[in-house]
């Protein structure tokens, strides 16, 4: 008689142990729930912003910011002289979106090589479509003569990288001032200790 009732309270456990994982579950939706709820209130991102996120991002020093925008220019004027028989107009359009493009991926630490970058990987770039003749002297000239030409390009394009630069200095700027005080609030707790109560 004794064995037999020891075998219901078994049973009874046993039908009760499956409901802890459902707790579980449960809670855990309802956490996610508090959580995704801020998120579908958030403001819709434009579509020029997720293009832009799309984009590969890599994080370039300034000697490689600066190879990438000259050998990218000097790429493009030859395919214009090619072509288009060295249209400027397309060059100067083309270089807009490079020095965008240099400005967004340069790393933080040489943000300040962007607006400086552009005017050297310009004047690399005009050299095909110049149309210098008369050897090294003649060719200078050229050049010069293509820079002073098309400064409105010169100019626009490095505004461009430089306005970009500006910004995301700003926006590191910000962020650092944002981690100071939580920083100082995590810091302070465990310089402190545990304070013993006094007698």
């Amino acid at each position: 008689m004794e064995q037999h009732r020891t075998r219901p309270p078994q049973r009874r456990q046993s039908r009760q142990a499956p409901l802890s994982p459902q707790g579980t579950i449960e809670e855990a939706a309802t956490v996610y729930r508090v959580v995704s709820a801020p998120e579908g209130r958030s403001r819709p991102v434009p579509p020029v912003v997720l293009a832009l996120r799309r984009l590969p991002n890599p994080r370039l020093t300034g000697i490689g910011a600066g190879l990438f925008a000259a050998a990218t220019m000097f790429a493009i004027a030859c395919l214009d002289l090619l072509v288009l028989d060295g249209s400027s107009l397309v060059f100067g359009v083309l270089f807009l979106p490079v020095s965008a493009l240099t400005a967004l991926w340069v790393r933080p630490a040489d943000l300040v090589t962007a607006p400086i970058i552009m005017p050297i990987a310009f004047a690399v770039g005009v050299v095909p479509i110049a149309g210098g003749t008369g050897g090294f002297g003649g060719q200078t000239m050229a050049v010069v003569t293509a820079l002073a030409v098309h400064a409105g390009w010169l100019y626009g394009g490095t505004l461009i990288a430089g306005l970009i630069a500006t910004v995301r200095k700003v926006r590191l700027m910000r962020q650092r001032q944002r981690r100071t005080p939580l920083a100082a609030q995590t810091a302070r707790p465990s310089s402190q200790g545990p304070r013993r109560p006094r007698r």
